[in-house]
């Protein structure tokens, strides 16, 4: 820890004299152009673009967090340990669930769960163009999430030239990745068609941690004068075990770092055993329609239709249930015990449709440039479960048998007007309105069994939500050294499904706000670049979890009056050579709950007590993060080391030392070689990446509880508890790439 402490140190040291300027690199194609949601040099919102190139050398089938990891005040984690199969991100300290993600400007958020399950479109990488994150309330998108970070993607443009491409990976835990992409080039002088196949599969760091994961793109482009239209379907289908339980210390110290207690029980002969199904089976398919046409020389029209299906479940063994929480009788078993627990196998459905369309117009002459635009989107979903077996059950059980199933639905409109207008040369004003409306409902049963009612919880919920969210800045920019900007920022946010499926009458969840203030600099040279943003987000109810448990036992989320998150972010880059350059950008930053308290339970679930904290830092909210890299590219060859360093984390909102996560520092090595023109190719690469270079055993996520019992005194004692994610030690995969 001393060495890994020095070198944070050394870095933060050298980033007050070379910190990177963000840039913004995109591609200016005559097509359809989604750019309501995308920022430029002067809008007043710090963002960082990453082009093709950049995502090219680190795709080798890890989840697009892991390529987003180099990106300022980002951390990233994956429940598998080797960034295959779940994975997860988090902006400023903001979860996933405050983060909006849009793929040409279409939502990818669930819309109920307001998370981005990446490992439903694995290699989406291999079809995207660039990629912008926003962070902060950013610029009006659509969708889920955005309260804290926004992520834009654009899939790959059309090409005019024919092309075909076949990549393959290969490395530790027997992950690999092949990829196979080919495009007609321009067909009669209009149209375009390609196409993405991929496979990537993995036995994962954690034990029985498998991933095998299929995916597709295809699109079909039209382009007359103005005209341009845009076909694009792309999906994935996943199986992966799960390995989301984490294991406690303890256990990785009896067992090893690798130890998945998922699927684990007794077997008929006293034995520990691991259910092998205890897999999650999800298959997503996504359809989109862009249509733009500009209208003289001062107008832009941009509409898009989506539409996306989603069918699946994850089945799990569980040990020692309660019959009747599942629908079914207590039995007598061959000694005339009655029975009322026993081992079964679940499984949980989610079916869903989300569709929708958008519709936006940009005006732009002289100092003026206005975007209009809407979107209305509605999603629907039947989330259901099934007992499919129960251990020496005696009497009927129906196989399909339903133990509850509810219904959604979730219908999300929204309107903004965006205007920026040259004040001079350099100066810039900004202002973004945003009306936002969402109507949701849930009914049926739930999956949490209400003892009080002797049955499945029953759902009726009819929630309305109209929110208004203003924005307004001022941006500098000389057009070639230095950009700044202030601005001002109101996001509301809605509860999640889980906030009420989780919840009790007594606790309804309400809406959050924020209110973000942000103030930037950066300046750019040849040689070098720096830049500084200041950021102070203020949250009203913020939704988090106190300990506290709804009356059928599950974990609350309750809205707390006040909370923040404050800091600075330093970036630089210099590039004293051709074949050298260093990148490096660091994040310090405050993050806490006013006025907090802890409750906790006596055995896990009954007789609550409390206990004042005060003022505690936000749970999984690193308040330093530094990211540097070293890059080398000399003739056709060049490599990158990568270091990530994240400081220490509490897993719980109640400040304790017992329930945290340890910093860590690791780093990556990416080297390649490009042949160009090689026996009849346009280009032959071969690559290697060794991760975790220096061996660093850490865990990146965890979870972590409390409760109590009395002791023979008559005292109530406090004990707590956690799991941790651990992460792969080094690890290597290689690569080739063949570009026909």
């Amino acid at each position: 820890m001393n060495k890994q402490t020095l070198t944070a140190a050394a870095c933060l040291c050298a980033a007050l004299y070379a910190q990177p300027a963000e840039t913004s690199d995109t591609i200016s194609l005559r097509e359809v152009e989604v750019v309501s949601n995308r920022a430029s040099e002067k809008t007043p919102v710090a963002f960082t673009d990453i082009n093709r190139k950049q995502i090219e050398k680190v795709n080798t089938g890890r989840d697009v967090p892991f390529l987003l990891s180099m990106a300022p005040s980002v951390v990233f984690t994956s429940d598998a340990g080797a960034g295959v199969g779940y994975s997860s991100m988090s902006v400023r300290g903001t979860d996933a669930t405050r983060i909006n993600v849009t793929i040409n400007g279409v939502p990818v958020n669930d819309a109920e769960s307001h998370r981005v399950y990446w490992v439903n479109m694995p290699d989406l990488a291999s079809s995207l163009r660039d990629i912008q994150i926003q962070r902060g309330a950013g610029t009006s998108t659509n969708g889920a999430g955005a309260f804290g970070a926004s992520v834009n993607m654009l899939t790959s443009a059309p090409s005019t030239d024919p092309y075909a491409t076949v990549s393959a990976s290969y490395g530790s835990y027997n992950t690999h990745k092949e990829t196979i992409t080919a495009g007609t080039g321009l067909l009669g002088d209009h149209w375009t068609a390609e196409a993405r196949i991929s496979n990537i599969g993995s036995d994962g760091y954690i034990d029985r941690a498998t991933s095998n994961l299929w995916s597709y793109l295809g699109q079909v482009a039209y382009q007359n004068g103005g005209t341009t239209l845009r076909l694009i379907a792309f999906g994935g289908k996943e199986e992966t075990y799960m390995a989301w339980d984490y294991a406690s210390k303890e256990e990785m110290e009896k067992y090893g770092r690798r130890y998945n207690p998922c699927g684990k029980y007794t077997d008929s002969d006293g034995k520990t055993a691991f259910y092998p199904d205890q897999k999650d089976n999800y298959i997503q398919h996504n359809a989109q329609l862009h249509f733009g046409q500009a209208i003289g020389d001062r107008w832009r029209l941009n509409a898009a239709l989506h539409y996306t299906s989603g069918r699946g479940y994850y089945r799990q063994y569980k040990t020692d249930r309660t019959l009747s929480e599942y629908g079914l009788a207590p039995f007598f078993d061959a000694e005339g015990t009655k029975v009322k627990k026993s081992d079964l196998i679940r499984l949980k459905h989610d079916n869903n449709d989300f569709g929708g369309g958008s519709l936006a117009a940009n005006y732009s002459y002289g100092r003026l440039d206005i975007t209009l635009g809407a979107a209305a989107n509605n999603y629907s979903a039947d989330h259901f479960g099934q007992v499919e077996w129960v251990r020496n059950y005696i009497g009927a059980l129906d196989p399909q048998q339903q133990y509850y199933d509810n219904t959604s639905n979730k219908f999300d409109f929204n309107t903004f007007a965006r205007a920026n207008v040259d004040i001079d040369r350099h100066f810039s004003a900004f202002a973004d309105m945003q009306y936002r409306h969402i109507n949701y409902r849930l009914d049926g049963s739930n999956d949490n069994y209400d003892y009080a009612a002797d049955g499945m919880q029953d759902m009726n919920y009819r929630e309305r939500y109209n929110f208004f969210n203003p924005k307004a800045g001022v941006s500098y920019y000389d057009g070639r050294h230095s950009r700044a900007f202030a601005s001002w920022s109101v996001a509301h946010k809605e509860p999640t499904r889980s906030n009420f499926t989780d919840g009790d009458p007594a606790h309804k969840p309400t809406a959050e706000r924020l209110f973000d203030y942000e103030l930037g600099y950066t300046f750019s040279h040849r040689i070098f670049s720096v830049g500084v943003n200041l950021y102070y987000m203020d949250y009203k109810d913020q939704l988090v979890l106190t300990g506290q448990l709804s009356d059928t036992g599950n974990p609350l989320s309750v809205n707390v009056p006040h909370s923040y998150r404050t800091g600075i972010e330093l970036q630089g880059a210099l590039k004293p050579c051709r074949w050298f350059d260093w990148q490096l950008n660091a994040t310090l930053s405050r993050n806490r709950i006013k006025d907090f308290t802890e409750y906790i339970y006596e055995d896990g679930w009954t007789n609550p007590i409390s206990r004042y904290v005060g003022s505690t830092p936000i749970a999984f909210s690193p308040s330093f993060i530094l990211n540097n890299a070293f890059n080398f590219s000399v003739a056709g060859f060049d490599a990158s080391l990568q270091s990530h360093y994240v400081s220490k984390q509490y897993m719980t909102n109640a400040h304790c030392e017992e329930d945290v996560l340890d910093a860590y520092f690791v780093t990556d090595l990416f080297a390649g070689y490009t042949f160009r023109n090689f026996i009849g190719l346009k280009e032959l690469r071969v690559g290697i990446n060794v991760n975790n270079l220096f061996n660093e055993k850490y865990e990146s996520n965890g979870y972590a509880g409390a409760g109590y019992y009395t002791d023979k005194a008559g005292e109530k004692v406090i004990y707590r508890y956690a799991g941790y994610a651990a992460q792969a030690p080094t690890n290597v995969l290689a690569t080739i790439t063949l570009k026909l």
